[in-house]
């Protein structure tokens, strides 16, 4: 039977949320503070699960990227994955190595980071699938919209069977750190809560 690793980014194989960090390395750090200061009472309520987490990280990356043109954004978030290796954790790395010289294997990154920044991390893994949340773009230019739903909680067992809809042809192993991680966790056969920590 097929296997299939689907492992969270951010937290499991990075040590930090590279939302933050991206708009720190794109942006210096204070237009980070300055947009987590403008936004944190939806930050708070985020947090509190009374507000969407869509939302109010759609309205965040809108404020710092809106008209960006895709050209500039890719190079950024190319030059963000090159310059930033040192956010995988080494046990990660090793992990999804060895995984990747089984047979009838693959592995895929289910991320509600934008896919423009986490894709360039595997530019040497080409076979590594990246399932990230969308951004809209028109006439070349980033509208600080979401074109899909953001990755997280159950949008990414939906966006995990969108690429593997049958379900009974293989089996799957779920990596994750956090609760926006519960709904793919308990989606697999197997499970690790944390693994490279």
């Amino acid at each position: 039977m097929r296997k299939v690793f689907a492992f969270d980014f951010d937290g499991t194989i990075t040590t930090k949320d590279t939302l933050l960090e991206f708009i720190k390395y794109a942006k210096g750090r204070t237009a980070l503070y300055g947009a987590l200061l403008v936004f944190l009472p939806l930050l708070v309520l985020m947090k509190l699960r009374l507000y969407s987490n869509h939302k109010t990280k759609e309205k965040m990356f809108s404020r710092l990227f809106r008209g960006m043109s895709l050209e500039e954004f890719n190079s950024l978030c190319c030059n963000f994955a090159r310059d930033n290796r040192h956010l995988l954790r080494p046990k990660a790395e090793l992990y999804i190595n060895n995984v990747l010289q089984a047979p009838d294997t693959e592995v895929v990154i289910v991320s509600a980071s934008i896919e423009n920044w986490v894709t360039p991390f595997f530019a040497d893994q080409p076979s590594i699938k990246v399932l990230g949340t969308h951004i809209e773009v028109i006439d070349d230019r980033l509208t600080g919209q979401f074109l899909s739903a953001n990755c997280y909680g159950q949008e990414k067992v939906n966006r995990l069977l969108s690429e593997y809809p049958d379900r009974k042809a293989y089996r799957l192993t779920a990596f994750g750190d956090s609760s926006g991680d519960r709904a793919l966790l308990a989606f697999a056969d197997e499970m690790h809560y944390k693994p490279f920590i």
